[in-house]
């Protein structure tokens, strides 16, 4: 209508916009954006998942950055969760709203960045390579 085509750059690049803000405190819908890029382009799965994770991780470094600049008083209860569990929580860092307060925390007990981000982002890949296997998964049935 418009003369726009939906070219997969386009649809990477909004793909990663949201990922982005849907990992800080905005909220979002990174898994219905993965989901309608992979229904207009499926030959764009592993760009699709990889764009996802990268942009979703860096939004979740990006609260860890909030967290290192929040001052340190109380004990607020993500921070009890993560003195409890360590590092391993931040597997669950793409869970809502739960997981954004873990990325934050990470960053005010002043974790170890690269520990954050590896574990940040393992969590997040195996979340978007679930959603993007069970879209296929069901697609193949309607």
């Amino acid at each position: 209508m418009f003369g726009f085509a939906f070219t997969p750059e386009a649809g990477l690049l909004g793909l990663l916009a949201v990922a982005f803000l849907s990992a800080t405190l905005l909220p979002g819908g990174s898994e219905l954006a993965l989901i309608a890029l992979l229904h207009h382009r499926p030959e764009l799965l592993l760009p699709a998942i990889a764009v996802a994770t990268l942009g979703n991780t860096l939004g979740g470094m990006t609260s860890y950055g909030i967290g290192r600049l929040l001052p340190r008083q109380g004990d607020p209860p993500a921070i009890a969760t993560m003195k409890r569990y360590g590092y391993p929580a931040l597997l669950l860092s793409w869970l809502p709203l739960v997981g954004d307060a873990f990325c934050v925390a990470a960053g005010w007990l002043r974790m170890n960045f690269w520990w954050v981000i590896v574990l940040m982002a393992v969590g997040k890949l195996a979340r978007y390579v679930v959603v993007a296997e069970g879209f296929n998964w069901l697609r193949t049935f309607f």
